[in-house]
């Protein structure tokens, strides 16, 4: 059951030679931000400022300045400012405190992003809901998931949001279909759960206490893997013709790879999502237009 049989002709995306369509989410996450940095040259040419981002890493974890530095490169690409703010790995309790609340109080910050994970001594979850609902543009607090699964309007978690952008691209209508997520975590699994309900999917998470977990994962219209497993599903996790978005970004010797076996499961699949080059482009993408958001409501 070919893709475009099931669910129209893409706009974004081109068929694998073995079937699939491959989603093509660094295309869809580059017309995202042009998108934003033209509503930001817009703002600015009308006599406003350009919306602003801070960001702050505690410590010094390789992997966190390397995501921290490609938010600082996306920001000046779209023309919106960004404060990089950086604390010692021994920064204390007080301290940090002290510093969500200057940016919390600052007029021209319009978004406020903590950098997770923190050193072992200091509560990420403690510190990310001391930032306002206004300024979270990781959505992350318990305030923005409140009103997530409430349908509030708030900003939401830029890597669920990137997803169901994929999706609206691609002109997939969750409606009545049914959607199994592999993984239960508060930046994906739970939040797309919300978002996917807020569509009239019928949803199933998934974890690692589940039963038959190969039999739930074939009754879906949509997979979405988000465990950090490399190569967890097979196409025997699969329906044929499914949607299979894959979040995973686990790395390896010699590179990334997905939650998904591409190769084996692009041959069942109706469409996938590559790993590079899918849902990880989109997540900085979301993340530009939460902050444009943020400026706006404000």
């Amino acid at each position: 059951m070919g893709f475009s049989n099931v669910y129209g002709v893409p706009r974004w995306g081109q068929r694998d030679d073995v079937g699939a369509a491959v989603i093509d989410g660094k295309g869809i996450a580059a017309e995202i931000r042009a998108e934003v940095a033209a509503r930001v040259a817009a703002i600015v040419a009308d006599g406003g400022r350009p919306p602003a981002l801070a960001t702050i890493l505690v410590g010094e974890d390789p992997a966190s300045q390397v995501y921290v530095g490609a938010k600082h490169r996306a920001c000046a690409e779209a023309g919106i400012r960004s404060l990089d703010v950086r604390e010692p790995a021994d920064c204390g309790r007080e301290r940090l405190i002290e510093v969500i609340a200057e940016l919390s109080a600052d007029p021209e910050v319009d978004g406020i992003l903590l950098q997770l994970p923190l050193p072992d001594h200091l509560d990420g979850a403690e510190f990310v809901d001391l930032i306002p609902p206004a300024k979270d543009v990781d959505g992350l607090s318990t305030a923005s998931t409140g009103a997530l699964w409430r349908g509030r309007g708030a900003l939401a978690p830029c890597t669920p949001s990137g997803v169901m952008e994929l999706l609206g691209r691609i002109r997939f209508d969750a409606a009545g279909r049914r959607a199994v997520i592999v993984g239960r975590s508060e930046l994906v699994g739970k939040p797309l759960a919300a978002m996917l309900l807020a569509a009239n999917a019928t949803v199933t998470i998934c974890h690692s206490r589940t039963v038959e977990l190969e039999a739930t994962c074939t009754e879906a219209d949509l997979l979405v893997a988000a465990v950090g497993k490399p190569g967890l599903i097979g196409p025997e996790h699969v329906k044929p013709g499914a949607v299979v978005i894959d979040v995973g970004i686990n790395g390896l010797g010699d590179g990334i790879a997905g939650d998904v076996d591409f190769e084996r499961v692009a041959g069942r699949a109706g469409a996938i999502t590559p790993v590079p080059g899918g849902v990880g482009p989109m997540t900085i993408a979301c993340l530009l237009r939460n902050t444009l958001q943020a400026a706006s409501s404000q």
